[in-house]
Formats: structure tokens, C-alpha cells, sequence
């Protein structure tokens, strides 16, 4: 197994800077034993212009079979005849990368703490990768992240064309991104890519996961991924009990990012966009309040929030006394489990036998919890799909959500919730694309978040909103939330359906 990485010399540096990086000197070759095997380190070229450091793995296949007594996976039945574990990319080689590469996967380097932090030109060439699912999910793992991205199936054999491709990929990554980035993306796809690992997966699994995605202290690169739950499943072994409570664990982050990242636009000249220590609130919050004001003035008593996520708006509305019904639907269980969370501390949503009263058959609001408030049901839910457990409420609220929808699927929900549900009053909330260019780091055309489908200007709003009300028979209006700017509008646009 082998991996090479390659830098080359910026106006500021020699390429054998990589050497600081990787905790290796360029002028030397080093090897470091394995249970199954040996892993070598050296520098196939290292100059002022150019190096490249290469990770060679030798795998003892005696040694691989001793290593892996406690493993009794199917596929693993005649692994002591017929493998390709020594010579294809797999947890192998990512556990000697952990383990030879530890300190530059931590983006430490006390010799040049700046150079950790610095993002270099880096080319990644793997010539063998197992991924059944094909190179078109290969692209999608990676390029999300950053990277330009080269997969050419490898031909089972050259000579013979006609037998076609195998599993395994010549991958090639090319991108500008930290180096402690670059290798804890490979450390977490790889085996994803596999979907195999030689040893028994077990709880310690998920905190490994959270840790090189980003996520064990704050959020990082996984949370947001749009592939995010299936390379947890994949990384994890598809063991489902813990795959929930790595998802719940990612949600929470990919809600603190969005809190706290995802609506800081950049200092205007002219000061129209605060910078964060001016504002009162975050854009989240504010879009909270916004819809909390709309439910107050129009006197809603019962609200059903649609797609309310990890419960960020629902917790609000917990602490509303003039709410007398609170119901929250998403389609993602996981998403739901943190709202429970959120809302019932001390609960546990991970125990046996407790999923159906949390999801299906919760206590009618109207009874209150033991403090006095109304005790909201967490329902398992579609908005594209008709559902009667959406009607009777006085208000229904999607806040943040339409986006999320391919364009396609915009009509039946629009029909689910306007025409089936029918609440008294609507609220929609969704990101104004005209603002985004008020965001630092967002290049221009993209969207605020991976599994955005669409972002829509003001004007593009205003006429699905007039068009959706005229058909239904409802008014709108329209309101702005977060601070205005004159030539792009606010940050949110809301829009407040009435019949």
C-alpha cells in the first residue's frame, strides 16, 4: 500500500518545509513495525521546488492473520487463503497512518506552529483503492472538501480489456488545504470507501470518528459534510447503535455551527453588517425571535414546527407560556433524538424500547410537563408527503427548510402543508442570496450550507410566495430578518401567509 505526498516551493518557503510538518527528515529513511506488517517513510524527491514524502506499507500476511483472531465477519472467511488486504488501501494502512503520522494528524509542530496552520498545495496519489460504490462516490467523499479529484478504475486486467474494471480506484487528490486536514480526510474515507476494517469495531470507534472529522471539540469538516451519515455508517460498520449516537453527536456540532459560523457575514464599510461582538443575537437567534413575534401577533395557540431539526425553534416555543400546542416533525430520527435531548434532559433516547413513545405516540401537549409547560410531540415526518397528523394546528412553521427541498418536490409540499394541513397562518423563512456575498469564504454562486438544493433572491421568493398564496388562498407578507443592507436586503427573508 502506498501514499504520496507532494508539495511544492510558494514564494515564502522551500518544499522541504514538509519535513517540519511530518515530523520526518527528508534525508532519511524510517521504519516503523506493525502487528500485521511494516510501514516505511521516506522522500522519493526533496527539493527547494518540489518533494514528495511517500507512506509505504509492507503487510506480513502471517502476521495479519495472527493480528485478527477477534474478527468473524463473513468476508473474512477465507481472509487466511485469498485476501487483498496487503496490497489495496484499507483500515490497514489508515491505522499505520495514525500511528507514523500521529503528530502531523493533530496539526501540531512546535518548530513551526504557523506552518500547521497554513494551508499548502498538496497532490495525494493513492494507487489502489477499494470502493465498490465507484468513482462518482469517490468525488462526492472528497471534492466537498476541497479537492480536485482524480479516479480512474483499475482494469482487473491491462491485457485483457474485454474482463473490465475492478473495485479499485488510482485515486489522485489535488488541493490547497492543511496538511492535518488533508490526512484526517484520509484517515476517515478510506475505510468508508472500503466499508471493511480488519479489527472489531467497537464503541471507541465513534470517538475516533469524531475526532479526526473535527468534531470531538468543536465542529469540523464532518458535521457539515453533505455525505456525513453515510461515511458514519460506512466508518462504523453500519453498527446502527452506534451510528446514531455518532449522528446525534454531529448534529449537535452542525447545529453549533450554524449558530455560531454559518451567519457571521463579513465588516461593510458603511456598517450595514455588524461585526459579531456588536449584534444582540446571532442570525439564528434572530430568525427565532422573528418567528416567535409573527406567532405572537397573530395569536397562534398551537404551532407544529416542520422540519424542526435538533429543536433549536422549539425550544423556544416550550418557553412560550401563550402556547398551548407544540408539535415538531422531521424526517431524520437522529435529528429528532437531540431534540429530545434538548427538550427533556436526562432522558435517554439511545435505551431499549423508548424510540416509539418519543417519536409516535408522545403525551398530548396540552398537559403540560411537570413545570408547567406544554410538553411538545417529536413526530417522524415529511413534508413532501401528506400526513393528517399535520392538521388542526393554528400555525405551522418551516424556518429554514424549503431550501433543503430539490425545486422538483417544492409542489407537493406545497400542497401537504397549504393545501392538506391548512394551518390558519404559515410562516417560511429561507436564506436571501443576494446576501451571500456579504459571507467571508463563500465563493460567488455557492450556497450557505452542502445540502442546500437552491438559494433564491428576494424577487424569486416574492414570486413563489405570491404565486403559492394566490392558489391556496392566502395572503402574504413579506419580512426581512437580520440587519439590512441597502443594495442586498437582509440576511433571511420571511414570508407570512394568512388566511
Amino acid at each position: 500500500m502506498l501514499l504520496t505526498i507532494t508539495t511544492h516551493a510558494t514564494t515564502a518557503r522551500p518544499a522541504t518545509d514538509l519535513g517540519f510538518l511530518l515530523h520526518k527528515h527528508p534525508d532519511r529513511v524510517q521504519s516503523f513495525e506493525q502487528s500485521f506488517g511494516t510501514a516505511h517513510l521516506f522522500y522519493p524527491e526533496a527539493g527547494e521546488e518540489r518533494c514528495t514524502a511517500a507512506l509505504l506499507l509492507e503487510v506480513d500476511p502471517q502476521a495479519l492473520l495472527r493480528s485478527r483472531t477477534s474478527v468473524s465477519t463473513p468476508d473474512f472467511a477465507l481472509a487466511q487463503y485469498v485476501n487483498d488486504r496487503p496490497y489495496a488501501t484499507s483500515s490497514l494502512f489508515t491505522v499505520a497512518l495514525g500511528k507514523v503520522l500521529r503528530t502531523a494528524l493533530r496539526g501540531r509542530c512546535d518548530a513551526r506552529p504557523e506552518l500547521a496552520a497554513t494551508p499548502l498545495p498538496l497532490e495525494l496519489r493513492l494507487p489502489a483503492v477499494p470502493c465498490r460504490a465507484g468513482a462518482e462516490r469517490a468525488r462526492a467523499l472528497f471534492a466537498p472538501l476541497g479537492w480536485t479529484v482524480a479516479a480512474e478504475p483499475v482494469p482487473l486486467d491491462p491485457g485483457l480489456p474485454g474482463w473490465g474494471d475492478s473495485h479499485y480506484l488510482s485515486l489522485t487528490l489535488t488541493g490547497t488545504v492543511r496538511l492535518s486536514e488533508a490526512l484526517s480526510h484520509l484517515y476517515v474515507l478510506l475505510p468508508a470507501m472500503d466499508g471493511h476494517k480488519h479489527y472489531w469495531v467497537d464503541e471507541t470507534e465513534i470517538d475516533k470518528l469524531l475526532r479526526a472529522g473535527g468534531s470531538d471539540e468543536g465542529p469540523g469538516w464532518l458535521s457539515g459534510h453533505p455525505e456525513r451519515d453515510w461515511i458514519t455508517r460506512r466508518y462504523l460498520g453500519r453498527r446502527e447503535r452506534y451510528v446514531r449516537t455518532a449522528l446525534a453527536r454531529l448534529a449537535e456540532a452542525d447545529d453549533l455551527v450554524e449558530d455560531e459560523d454559518a451567519d457571521a457575514p463579513r465588516v461593510e464599510e458603511d456598517g450595514a453588517a455588524a461585526p459579531r461582538e456588536e449584534r444582540a443575537a446571532s442570525l439564528a437567534d434572530q430568525r427565532a425571535g422573528a418567528v416567535l413575534s409573527v406567532l405572537r401577533s397573530e395569536e397562534a395557540r398551537s404551532v407544529i414546527d416542520l422540519g424542526c431539526g435538533p429543536g433549536r425553534l422549539l425550544e423556544r416555543l416550550v418557553a412560550d407560556a401563550t402556547l398551548e400546542r407544540i408539535t415538531g416533525v422531521d424526517v431524520s430520527t437522529v435529528s429528532l433524538e437531540h431534540a429530545h435531548r434538548r427538550l427533556c434532559k436526562g432522558c435517554d433516547p439511545n435505551g431499549r424500547g423508548r424510540h416509539r413513545p418519543l417519536f409516535a405516540d408522545a403525551v398530548p401537549s396540552r398537559s403540560g410537563g411537570q413545570d408547567g409547560r406544554p410538553r411538545p410531540e417529536l413526530l417522524v415526518g415529511s413534508v413532501v408527503y401528506r400526513d393528517r397528523r399535520f392538521e388542526g394546528y393554528d400555525a405551522a412553521v418551516l424556518m429554514e427548510v424549503i431550501e433543503h427541498l430539490d425545486p422538483s418536490r417544492l409542489p407537493a409540499m406545497e400542497e401537504v402543508v397549504f393545501g392538506a394541513a391548512r394551518p390558519r397562518v404559515v410562516v417560511v423563512t429561507t436564506p436571501n442570496a443576494e446576501y451571500n456575498t456579504h459571507y467571508e469564504g463563500l465563493a460567488e454562486g455557492a450556497f450557505r450550507h452542502g445540502d442546500h438544493r437552491f438559494e433564491w433572491t428576494r424577487a424569486e421568493f416574492t414570486a413563489w410566495a405570491d404565486r403559492v398564496a394566490a392558489a391556496h388562498g392566502y395572503r402574504v407578507r413579506h419580512l426581512p430578518v437580520g440587519a439590512e443592507h441597502p443594495e442586498t436586503g437582509a440576511p433571511t427573508q420571511m414570508g407570512v401567509f394568512t388566511s
